[in-house]
């Protein structure tokens, strides 16, 4: 079966750099078994009603401004895979989830920054899925849950945002000198243990029991933290979890990633 995954995305400037978390991304996809599809939920894809992809083909698409040309001439010309979304339609149909299918939005830079890295040559089919800030987190998990069963059909479930992610909150004189901010490592310490322990409940009240909760998720960026509850509910039928990767950018960018089976 494989395992769900929720990974940082950092900034993306990660898609033309060689550091060590783009390093620890392209071995992770060579060390991986090889998925079927891809289901992969965006940070950068908000909208009130779960959307699902049922594109044929993504195009590629530029959510930044202001980075170095040679960003604008990536292209991840991923394909989409009707059987894989029907299947996830019926299981969100079955268990209540409201949904609608999207067959028009191309792969933001949540999805194919991280896609690129791990599976470089686009060829694994890819099924992108939209995230709701609005939602409490526990249907978040709950989402994420109703898709458990496709793990055993060789489908990987991808989550993509940051568990510290306060664009404001960037010390870039860090970045040179290596450290990391003590609020930023007290929040992702304060989630390692809860996630080890699947803590679910502490988990969804973070928020109120995390320690400079406000800081590393303000309430203006939730949008970046909350993909970790849909990959946490994928694993939802083993509720095992494991810290593969973190590092810091910044002082406190977290590049995280976390694997759930």
């Amino acid at each position: 079966m494989l395992p769900s995954l929720f990974i940082a995305h950092g900034a993306p400037l990660l898609a033309i750099e060689n550091n060590e978390y783009t390093q620890f991304l392209n071995q992770l996809g060579r060390t991986l078994p090889r998925p079927k599809a891809i289901v992969l939920f965006s940070a950068h894809w908000e909208s009130n009603m779960q959307q699902v992809s049922s594109a044929p083909e993504y195009r590629t698409i530029y959510d930044f401004g202001g980075f170095p040309e040679a960003l604008y001439k990536i292209e991840y010309p991923a394909k989409g895979n009707h059987d894989i979304t029907k299947e996830i339609t019926e299981l969100f149909t079955s268990q209540g989830v409201s949904y609608e299918v999207d067959a028009a939005r191309g792969l933001d830079h949540g999805a194919w920054v991280v896609l690129r890295m791990l599976y470089p040559d686009a060829d694994i089919p890819v099924i992108s899925m939209s995230v709701n800030p609005n939602l409490s987190p526990a249907k978040q998990y709950q989402i994420g849950k109703s898709l458990a069963g496709l793990r055993k059909k060789d489908v990987l479930i991808i989550a993509s945002g940051g568990t510290v992610h306060n664009l404001r909150a960037l010390n870039w004189d860090k970045d040179r000198t290596g450290g990391i901010d003590d609020w930023a490592l007290a929040f992702d310490e304060w989630l390692a243990r809860h996630i080890k322990n699947w803590d679910v409940e502490s988990l969804f009240n973070y928020q109120t029991l995390a320690p400079t909760a406000s800081l590393a998720v303000p309430p203006y960026g939730t949008e970046h933290f909350i993909p970790i509850f849909y990959a946490l509910g994928a694993a939802d039928n083993g509720k095992k979890a494991e810290l593969l990767h973190r590092s810091y950018r910044y002082g406190n960018l977290s590049h995280s990633v976390w694997q759930f089976s």
